[in-house]
């Protein structure tokens, strides 16, 4: 499969944010199962989308940049509201 052009305005701005997240969800999918014997090993872009990690990262990334441009809380702050509770 051949290179792509980076063109257009949305996808090449999304592309490393999806990876971004594949990559932490990856990472805390080994450290949940590893341990204290997680080294920080990163994945490689073949083992994250076999491992179904860019698929995942990818609705977490969509669903939060059209939660951001509603201006809802994305998922990661919603987590948060709910864990700590809306009052600091």
């Amino acid at each position: 499969m051949g290179k792509r052009k980076c063109t257009g305005k949305f996808w090449p701005k999304v592309r490393p944010l999806i990876w971004e997240k594949a990559q932490e969800l990856y990472q805390m999918d080994q450290a949940r199962t590893m341990g204290s014997d997680f080294k920080g090993i990163t994945a490689t872009r073949k083992e994250l989308r076999e491992g179904g990690y860019f698929h995942t990262a990818k609705l977490i990334v969509l669903r939060n940049l059209y939660r951001q441009k509603k201006g809802l809380p994305t998922v990661e702050e919603e987590e948060a509201l709910a864990r700590y509770g809306a009052n600091p």
